[in-house]
């Protein structure tokens, strides 16, 4: 299975993301970043990985300074496995 996550560096801006991506009609969550990620501040946004490109618009638009990137997620036999997507 492989989800995307959108890492932030700041709490505050991984909630508002998460609840203007609603408002527009994406569907996400907000998820602990995984330990094994060893990256952002402790929140992600977990979205499906059909859903990237209008995420990337609606982020992009919001113009998050602690915005850190895109990361594709994939568990394989309960290992999981990351990769950033440029």
């Amino acid at each position: 299975m492989t989800d995307i996550l959108a890492v932030f560096r700041s709490r505050s801006q991984a909630i508002d993301c998460n609840a203007r991506l609603k408002a527009f009609g994406v569907p996400a969550s907000l998820i602990n970043t995984p330990r094994e990620a060893n990256i952002g501040c402790g929140l992600s946004i977990k979205l499906a990985p059909d859903k990237l490109e209008r995420a990337r618009v609606v982020i992009k638009n919001g113009r998050y300074s602690a915005f850190y990137g895109y990361y594709r997620m994939q568990n394989d036999y309960g290992r999981t496995i990351f990769g950033r997507i440029t």
